[in-house]
């Protein structure tokens, strides 16, 4: 059936976003007459990048509570009001068959309107630790896709579904040849090669790590593929060299993961995902700065089943060396959290996503 009407919704970060793209073009692959509509937040990344992707986009007056007393948080009420009713004009005319939420402020509005209008409509939670915008719609939806087990502990049992969550296609299979991506950056195969990682925008505490570590890595005989991060670009780009290689954004992520030999890493819900496709030893240094703490708790799902290690923020100083030494030094632990995180890699993740919604779509 081509004539299918899909929403989508999910925003505020990239964790958000990029799986509900890649949930959309596997709806769009299997019926290529669909419509397709995105709903964010008026001001946040989503209104660039769903269009860059070929969606349309509406945008609704809507953003989370502050920590403290602001004129924000003040006008708190009136953005919900405006949202729900906003949401409501665009599921009528609109019309969905289904509606998919990936989190982030804007998917609440939105989902409460469809699901009251019986609108089957599914969520997908990417953290170990599920967001307030999901946790408050676990009740009215259909379906909660899930990547993490113990999840009922948020959410209604008989709905839930681990899926895993949705990465890059042309992470699923890497086919690279490890020299060629080695020659690609312009590195040595002799050397072990470490890859930094700190997001698109990059992170400041672990780009402090890397640039007082540079003298300890140059001892070790590393090299390194250094995701600074466009805000920090400008800053670090001075330590460029032949063992160092400092980006702003990495365009080729697969021969950048094929390149490495360790890697250092945020927590966040999406570079766990493609690291446990990836199968190397990581690093995970969660950024203590988001909701509820999430990106140590994703970690923590990770250690405890002995398939990366993580080191705290506050702990940099005081273990970081000692921690990287010992894996670089010991090949079996470091062959041992590879072969681990692989284990929990589920790389059909979009495709079973979307099955949960066709299941769906069926039943109407």
């Amino acid at each position: 059936m081509g004539s299918y009407r899909f929403i989508l919704s999910g925003g505020g970060t990239g964790g958000h976003i990029y799986p509900a793209i890649a949930i959309a073009n596997e709806l769009k692959v299997r019926y290529p007459d669909a419509e397709f509509l995105f709903v964010g937040a008026k001001d946040r990344m989503e209104m660039e990048k769903v269009p860059q992707a070929g969606y349309n986009i509406e945008g609704l007056w809507i953003s989370g509570l502050q920590r403290k007393l602001t004129l924000k948080n003040l006008m708190f009420p009136f953005k919900v009001i405006s949202s729900l009713m906003k949401a409501a004009n665009i599921v009528r005319k609109f019309k969905p068959h289904a509606v998919v939420g990936t989190g982030g402020f804007a998917s609440g509005p939105l989902l409460k309107v469809a699901s009251g209008k019986g609108i089957p409509c599914v969520l997908q939670e990417q953290n170990s630790y599920a967001g307030i915008t999901n946790k408050l719609l676990a009740g009215k939806v259909a379906k909660i896709c899930v990547a993490y087990d113990g999840m009922e502990k948020f959410f209604p049992q008989d709905k839930l579904v681990k899926t895993g969550n949705p990465v890059r296609g042309d992470l699923v299979s890497l086919r690279s040849d490890k020299g060629d991506a080695l020659s690609f950056f312009g590195l040595q195969p002799s050397k072990t090669t470490l890859l930094v990682l700190g997001g698109s925008l990059g992170a400041r505490r672990v780009n402090k790590l890397i640039e007082q570590s540079l003298p300890f890595f140059k001892a070790q005989g590393i090299q390194i593929v250094w995701q600074s991060g466009k805000l920090y670009y400008e800053e670090y780009k001075k330590y460029e060299s032949g063992d160092v290689k400092v980006v702003a954004f990495l365009n080729r992520m697969d021969l950048a993961y094929m390149a490495a030999d360790i890697i250092i890493s945020r927590a966040g819900a999406g570079s766990v995902s493609e690291l446990c496709i990836v199968g190397k030893p990581v690093i995970f240094i969660p950024s203590p700065n988001v909701a509820e703490d999430h990106q140590t708790k994703n970690a923590m799902a990770l250690v405890e089943k002995d398939a990366a290690v993580m080191i705290k923020e506050v702990d940099l100083d005081d273990k970081f060396e000692t921690v990287f030494s010992d894996l670089l030094s010991t090949k079996s632990a470091s062959e041992k959290l590879g072969a681990n995180i692989k284990k929990l890699a589920m790389p059909n993740a979009t495709r079973e996503i979307v099955n949960e919604i066709e299941k769906l779509l069926v039943q109407q």
